[in-house]
């Protein structure tokens, strides 16, 4: 018999304090993962590091978190580190955005931790956002990097954020 974990999704509104606090959290966890990532060669675009706290901030707090997340993050990156480079921040801004959307609406529409929803999620920001990505930069070998290269990184978001998830359902 499969137990199925209850788990506490929210939706902050930037009303709340909460919101913001919780959205710094998750920022310092994309700028320390991606900073660890990078210390393998191609760990950057392998890995994907820069999403995956984007994906738990907003499957788990909802779209304003996860929006706050998925804007601050690259950009606090990229000014303390340099990366992501300065013409790549259009792309994964547009990228990070659409998943603080696709994993709240999924968050929302699943009522539960589901390894269905978060594949879908990724999914469908990678889709949606290589197409933008490929508008932006003209050039579709670049546009589709993280199919060609960072599979393990989706694999990542796809059952490590299930299990952090999965750890923190009842917070």
């Amino acid at each position: 018999m499969q137990m199925e974990t209850s788990a506490k999704l929210y939706s902050l509104p930037f009303s709340n304090v909460k919101t913001y606090l919780f959205a710094l959290l998750f920022v310092a966890g994309n700028i320390a993962l991606p900073q660890l990532c990078h210390l393998v060669p191609t760990g950057g675009p392998t890995l994907l590091p820069i999403y995956f706290f984007t994906l738990i901030a907003a499957y788990k707090y909802g779209f304003k978190v996860g929006l706050l997340t998925a804007l601050l993050s690259p950009v606090v990156n990229h000014l303390l580190f340099a990366m992501p480079a300065a013409a790549a921040l259009p792309a994964i801004l547009i990228k990070s955005g659409l998943l603080a959307g696709a994993a709240a609406l999924a968050a929302r529409y699943a009522k539960n931790i589901s390894l269905s929803a978060l594949l879908g999620v990724i999914i469908s920001y990678q889709i949606v956002g290589t197409a933008f990505e490929w508008a932006l930069c003209d050039n579709f070998f670049l546009a589709v990097q993280d199919f060609r290269m960072g599979i393990p990184g989706m694999l990542i978001q796809w059952f490590g954020g299930y299990a952090l998830l999965k750890a923190i359902a009842r917070i």
